[in-house]
């Protein structure tokens, strides 16, 4: 990592670290992290918490089995854990004469762009007042019956409230050292990866590799969590939350962990929206040659280079952008609804006024409406 001065930090705290590997919440470590984020903030650097373990505390509280429905136990461990959790960072934070504000979100809050720009002006008027938001999902809300609810992995929601808050850094701190080369359950000798500058590349070398034991997680999940913030203006860390005054160091810009550099400089707030893709309500997949002019010649998306479309979607909500062998190449907001689009793929843009009867324009997408991400998405 090269010298910089990060002014705003989001810091994500997953289970395994807060519980140093225990059942229980590890006062000690938190107590350590807390120290650091405190010392950063009379420094005049902005944070936010994005922390787990609230399931773990309220697991660990009840100490006796909920006999219920997968979906019902979370819940319930997780509304008996968030107030420990919060309890303890609460008092942590206390003696450093830090206050803290607890955010509990949900997929629905951050698709919802009334409810995603309330969510910023939020944050943002918690930071100018020196205090630290502890961010969690909600858990006691967000159910599988919601799918649009549930963000599924607090490695996800700490990059998008990077994207949310622009941040200038995402440290995501672990129980382990960062992204290793060879999986070091079964390599000691491995060594990690320093510099990550090709996601796609980082993603292959996890692809095979088990989730982490307590955690919903596991170093896939941070490795997308990585790409979506770097693609939208945000460095990224993944480092092991026990080394020495590491979320200090990785705020100096000091090596820690491995380092993903952001792949574009900051993008107005509509594209980060965009980008987030929380708010994706179809797909649309392009042939290889629309999906060349859009990733290398910065061009709109045609009707003709249309290949397939996947519903429901209504003109002007978000869309996925994929190529032929399904990889993700970028979000856009569509001119069209699907029904249109179906009925003009593969044509020409002068044809469309004839197929549908009216013309909301030559572009499916319009390269104003469209973000694409780093490497060819995934």
């Amino acid at each position: 990592m090269a010298p910089k001065n990060y002014r705003r930090v989001v810091a994500k705290f997953g289970t395994n670290l807060l519980t140093a590997g225990s059942d229980r919440l590890d006062l000690r470590t938190i107590a350590t992290l807390v120290g650091q984020v405190a010392r950063l903030r009379r420094d005049g650097v902005e944070v936010v918490v994005v922390t787990s373990g609230a399931i773990a505390a309220g697991r660990h509280i009840l100490d006796r089995p909920v006999e219920s429905s997968a979906i019902v136990r979370r819940q319930v461990y997780a509304s008996v854990g968030q107030g420990m959790l919060m309890r303890s960072y609460s008092d942590l934070f206390a003696w450093h004469d830090v206050i803290v504000a607890q955010a509990l979100l949900t997929r629905r809050d951050l698709s919802d762009r009334s409810a995603y720009l309330n969510a910023r002006s939020t944050l943002a008027s918690l930071l100018g007042l020196g205090i630290v938001p502890v961010v969690n999902e909600n858990d006691v809300v967000a159910v599988d019956e919601i799918a649009e609810a549930v963000i599924g992995d607090n490695d996800s929601l700490s990059a998008l409230v990077a994207n949310l808050i622009e941040a200038d850094l995402l440290a995501i701190l672990t129980d382990s050292g960062g992204l290793f080369a060879s999986d070091p359950r079964t390599d000691p000798a491995t060594r990690v990866i320093e510099t990550v500058t090709r996601i796609e590349e980082a993603a292959a070398l996890v692809q095979s590799r088990r989730v982490s034991r307590s955690g919903t997680g596991g170093m896939a999940t941070k490795i997308e969590a990585a790409r979506l913030a770097t693609a939208s203006g945000t460095d990224v860390v993944i480092a092991g939350g026990h080394e020495n005054e590491v979320l200090l160091r990785a705020s100096r810009g000091e090596s820690v962990g491995t380092f993903f550099p952001s792949s574009v400089s900051r993008i107005e707030g509509r594209k980060r929206f965009l980008l987030s893709g929380l708010s994706a309500r179809g797909e649309i997949v392009v042939d290889d040659g629309a999906s060349g002019a859009l990733l290398s010649q910065g061009k709109s998306l045609l009707p003709a280079g249309v290949r397939e479309v996947k519903g429901p979607f209504q003109r002007g909500d978000t869309v996925i952008i994929a190529n032929g062998a399904g990889r993700r190449i970028g979000y856009g907001i569509t001119n069209y609804d699907e029904k249109d689009v179906r009925a003009i793929l593969g044509r020409r843009s002068t044809e469309i006024e004839s197929v549908l009867g009216y013309d909301y324009g030559a572009e499916v997408v319009h390269r104003n409406n469209l973000v694409l991400l780093e490497g060819g998405g995934v």
